[in-house]
């Protein structure tokens, strides 16, 4: 079960949202929006506003809300995109001027409970790893012809 929140035409920065982004991709949703709250970056406000909401969405769009809980959610999918991006100048010496972009992003969260086949697949890739490592080579020396 899966929902999502996308918001839209946020004033900061893809490449900054980013940032705060990946501190919070995978993380259970309680650990992600206490995260979130001490985090000082200007971008953890609009990500945790997205959040909520996606939870939000999620209860309002199940139907039966005991399979809903919140305790068991993950943040499965969290990316922020470029939106439009302002174009202002700065005017400088000798009547020039220097473009500023002011750019934009387009936040997507997915949220959803963990999927038990995804678990249970995880768990052989990591014993055939284990069976397929190879033994290290013998170092032999050549004896020196006197």
């Amino acid at each position: 079960m899966e929902a999502r929140c996308v918001a839209r035409y946020i004033r900061i920065a893809p490449r900054k949202m980013r940032l705060v982004a990946d501190a919070v991709r995978g993380k259970n949703v309680n650990e992600a929006i206490n995260i979130l709250k001490f985090t000082p970056r200007y971008a953890a406000v609009p990500m945790l506003k997205a959040i909520e909401s996606a939870v939000a969405n999620l209860m309002n769009n199940s139907g039966d809300s005991g399979r809903a809980n919140p305790d068991l959610l993950l943040v499965k999918t969290i990316f922020a995109d470029e939106g439009p991006t302002l174009k202002r100048f700065m005017p400088r010496a000798q009547g020039r001027a220097t473009p500023i972009r002011k750019r934009t992003s387009h936040l997507t969260v997915v949220i959803g409970t963990p999927d038990v086949e995804e678990a249970v697949e995880a768990k052989p890739a990591a014993e055939e790893e284990a069976v397929t490592e190879s033994k290290p080579k013998k170092i032999t020396r050549k004896k020196k012809a006197e």
